[in-house]
């Protein structure tokens, strides 16, 4: 590597180069600027995952800045994935935005479009979107080889970034995932963290599709598992969140049981150890639903603990 690049990778990184199955789980920040609440979820989750998301201002409502609570969790010693979105910001704040991150040690980043500002708590704000995911990831991958956006060269250290994107299985058309999976693979993606799962057979076919056409080669897929404690969750998941493929089949065994927690953690349970016997997928991101607790034992139960050392 050349010396003007920053040596020091990601362990999420290193976990998937080491062919070990890997582990990644989610952190909403808080809405205030309280690290307390930051620190205490990064201790739950420090010893079950490889690397922890935080998202930004997930489903368009105002919380503590992904970057932000990445310096909390980087200085406890839990190594953060941050999401960012061209939703709220122009090339040039993206741009800033990463090279701030890397300078601090942050390595993993997740580039998103973002969810729609008319479905969060400022409807009325302006919404940048001055690139897209896509080009978000190529500009990322071009600012890693020493190269911004407008083709100047950078002067200083180049960021060692180790760089994620988002694909839904359950899209429609369902020739549009595969497209976008293809796109961002091409773009430089070294990671894909996909939509939630419940419906594992239908994810199974798409896996078998990414394999036909030699995808998962290009890229290392982490499915996503999302743990639901009530039945109120898998309804609103189902009826309300767009891309979201909850078969009836889960919310009637959600509905009938006596314990829901319960439920829902034997179902996610059920879900991971299915998708570990899938070719091809090399790790869960587990996206717990305010529900950050059940990740310890949702991971060990599944065989996956202990993690590689950090």
């Amino acid at each position: 590597m050349q010396g003007d690049v920053m040596e020091s990778g990601s362990n999420l990184e290193r976990v998937l180069a080491n062919g070990v199955f890997a582990v990644t789980s989610e952190l909403g920040p808080p809405k205030g600027a309280d690290a307390e609440k930051v620190r205490a979820k990064g201790e739950l989750l420090r010893s079950c995952s490889d690397a922890v998301n935080i998202t930004d201002n997930q489903t368009a409502v105002v919380r503590l800045s992904s970057i932000g609570a990445a310096v909390t969790l980087h200085n406890m010693g839990v190594e953060p994935v941050i999401q960012l979105t061209t939703r709220d910001r122009n090339r040039l704040a993206l741009q800033s935005d990463v090279l701030g991150a890397a300078s601090l040690g942050i390595r993993n980043i997740l580039c998103l479009t973002g969810d729609h500002q008319s479905f969060g708590n400022h409807p009325e704000a302006r919404g940048v979107f001055d690139i897209d995911s896509i080009q978000f990831i190529q500009m990322c991958r071009g600012m890693r080889e020493g190269v911004f956006m407008s083709g100047d060269k950078l002067l200083s250290s180049w960021p060692r970034l180790f760089i994620g994107g988002a694909v839904n299985p359950f899209s429609e058309p369902p020739e549009a995932s595969f497209i976008r999976l293809e796109k961002k693979i091409d773009a430089g993606a070294d990671f894909i963290q996909t939509q939630a799962i419940f419906d594992v057979p239908r994810f199974a076919e798409w896996m078998e599709r990414v394999r036909d056409q030699g995808l998962d080669s290009g890229v290392s897929i982490l499915a996503g598992v999302a743990p639901v404690k009530n039945t109120a969750i898998a309804r609103r998941m189902k009826d309300f969140i767009p891309g979201m493929a909850v078969p009836d089949s889960f919310v009637h065994r959600m509905e009938k049981a006596q314990d829901p927690a319960a439920e829902g953690f034997d179902a996610s349970l059920d879900i991971i150890k299915e998708i570990m016997g899938l070719r091809g997928v090399k790790g869960i991101h587990i996206m717990p639903v305010m529900w950050e607790s059940v990740v310890p034992k949702l991971v060990e139960e599944a065989g996956l603990l202990p993690r590689p050392r950090q």
